[in-house]
């Protein structure tokens, strides 16, 4: 095996309930070199349900600044400091993180300034390194390039579809988008395409079962998602090897499990498919 990608949290959207999986964040190894995509809540306990190690971290992608994908982004690098890390970090994305960043630092000021005088601890603020990505840029990662595609996510405009080299593999993750078929150039080749997916079938129940949204989250979700059929149909015409559905909208109705979506794609992809679960690891 010359690598994985970890699914560590597959729910589309930043709402937990009793048994839901946890919103967006993967892990990619490959040749060596390991890279977090997107921290959305519980990123850091799905690392260490993976066995990595948190003073390992040093690259970290955040394809675009809703909650579900990088809420959890300064307690992930906070707690890998407090679990030895001494090394530099660079963390990939959208401008806005610098903003989010300093902020970060400010708010937990008090417990920053506490662990490096009590406690021995570097300094935090200068491990870390945010790099603004655009879109057509490649970056190299050690042993790995990673290469920038443009998502469709109105009303955002700085989100990111992410294409990884190395190692003779290739893995393409979709971030979150409207139906992409440019997107089938992009990921042309891979060995795996992670793509986010929704069911239509499910969307008015998921809308009655929140409770407090209107027509405008329904809009956002057919305007700024893609259905899981569209989803195979971009696999199928970049000639993927593996389609696995991430960010999966709905994620936690008991009437729409793997089975359903299975059964969705079953007359539009014939490849190797994998339903993200929470955990799941998917070898290279």
């Amino acid at each position: 095996m010359s690598g994985f990608v970890a699914l560590l949290g597959t729910k589309g959207g930043p709402a937990i309930r009793k048994g839901s999986p946890m919103p967006t964040a993967s892990l990619l190894s490959l040749a060596g070199q390991s890279v977090v995509i997107d921290c959305g809540l519980g990123v850091t306990r799905g690392l260490a349900d993976q066995g990595f190690a948190l003073k390992d971290l040093s690259a970290i992608v955040i394809t675009h600044l809703h909650s579900d994908h990088y809420l959890e982004l300064g307690a992930l690098i906070h707690t890998a400091w407090t679990a030895g890390l001494k090394a530099p970090v660079t963390v990939w994305g959208p401008a806005g993180l610098v903003r989010y960043w300093r902020g970060f630092l400010d708010a937990m000021a008090d417990d920053l300034a506490y662990r490096i005088h009590e406690e021995g601890r570097p300094d935090l603020a200068g491990l870390v390194t945010i790099q603004p990505l655009q879109v057509g840029q490649t970056v190299q990662m050690g042993p790995i390039s990673m290469t920038v595609g443009q998502s469709i996510h109105p009303p955002l405009t700085e989100t990111f579809a992410l294409r990884f080299e190395g190692a003779g593999k290739t893995v393409v993750f979709s971030g979150d988008t409207a139906h992409n078929p440019a997107l089938a150039d992009f990921a042309r080749g891979a060995d795996l395409l992670v793509h986010e997916a929704m069911l239509a079938e499910g969307l008015e129940p998921l809308l009655a079962r929140i409770g407090n949204g209107d027509g405008r989250l329904m809009a956002h979700w057919l305007r700024g998602h893609t259905l899981a059929h569209d989803a195979a149909a971009v696999a199928k015409a970049a000639g993927a090897k593996a389609l696995a559905l991430n960010h999966l909208i709905p994620s936690d109705d008991p009437d729409f499990g793997p089975e359903v979506w299975a059964r969705c794609l079953a007359p539009h992809w014939s490849g190797a498919l994998h339903i993200g679960t929470d955990g799941l690891k998917i070898p290279l």
